[in-house]
């Protein structure tokens, strides 16, 4: 059963131009789509750069306004209420962002860095909130005098940890991870990815896991979307997007994982280059005259696929 649910989801940024400065056309960033969130289930998000995919992310917390859709939290919808049960919303979605290092305010020792959302939505004794930093600097594997350092003085890993013990602070049920890892070492970003799956089990946490890279989506999320132009053009579990992909975006974007291995690698490069022939040869077919993607259709209860301009109807 979802607690939370997002319906149709649009942000347009106008283009202005001419000499009254008037609106001449829409950036189409989110384009239209749906999302449902699960008690301790990972949600994958993947696409290029420019793909729409961390806007979204923004805007389900409030970093962005939306254009058109409505957001649903626990059976109400919250797009654009100000009441109690929006704050509950604002406590219980929390985010992780991308570059640990610029989220994380440099005048600010760690304690007030993780303090910050206690007192906006727990309100808890100064002598709770100590415990309650302690306990979190414990849980994400940090030393007690950290909470004494500035950002800094710590390495990249750390300063996301750091980062993590902040989206935890407030007991949430869902936690936005904006391409968490991708300014870590190889090595770090291992130790990043399977600390954040071990609390997820302990606290039941959800994940919008928001990526360009379907190998670590694979190992973190039970659900993906793959989006192109703000529009998902495949979505399913991840058996669907692995081992039964139906959308020549999505396989582009499968053979471009890399081979760490010697075995099959020859094979592996002849099958990039015959699907990046086909995505060539055939790209007319899956997206319209403006390049946008056509409506999902089903091919499984699960599992869905962008239209191509030759069907009829679904699978």
């Amino acid at each position: 059963m979802s607690f939370m649910q997002i319906h149709n989801l649009k942000v347009h940024y106008p283009v202005r131009g001419g000499i009254l400065n008037s609106v001449v056309d829409y950036i189409y960033a989110v384009d239209g789509i749906s999302m449902e969130f699960e008690k301790g289930k990972a949600y994958g998000l993947v696409g290029e750069s420019g793909c729409g995919k961390s806007t979204t992310g923004k805007v389900i917390i409030g970093l962005e306004k939306i254009t058109a859709g409505r957001i649903c939290y626990e059976g109400v919808d919250v797009t654009n209420s100000n009441n109690h049960r929006k704050s509950a919303f604002n406590r219980d979605i929390q985010m992780i962002f991308q570059d640990a290092h610029s989220s994380l305010n440099p005048r600010k020792r760690v304690q007030d860095i993780i303090a910050e959302p206690i007192r906006n939505f727990l309100k808890l004794t100064p002598k709770e909130e100590k415990r309650k930093i302690h306990e979190l600097l414990e849980i994400v594997g940090m030393p007690e005098d950290a909470k004494y350092k500035y950002p800094h003085e710590f390495s990249g890993g750390q300063k996301q940890r750091i980062g993590i013990a902040r989206a935890i602070a407030t007991n949430p049920k869902l936690i936005i991870a904006d391409e968490p890892v991708s300014a870590l070492d190889l090595s770090v970003q291992a130790q990043v990815l399977n600390f954040m799956k071990e609390i997820q089990r302990e606290y039941g946490l959800s994940y919008l896991f928001i990526s360009h890279d379907l190998g670590v989506v694979q190992h973190m999320c039970e659900h993906i979307s793959i989006m192109y132009k703000g529009r998902f053009v495949e979505t399913g579990s991840k058996y669907d997007i692995y081992k039964n992909p139906q959308h020549i975006y999505t396989k582009r974007l499968l053979s471009a994982i890399p081979n760490t291995s010697p075995i099959g690698r020859d094979e592996r490069k002849k099958e990039r280059i015959l699907v990046e022939k086909h995505y060539q040869e055939n790209v007319r077919k899956y997206f319209d005259r403006q390049a946008r993607v056509f409506d999902l259709v089903p091919v499984s209860k699960t599992h869905f696929v962008a239209a191509t301009s030759s069907m009829k109807g679904g699978f």
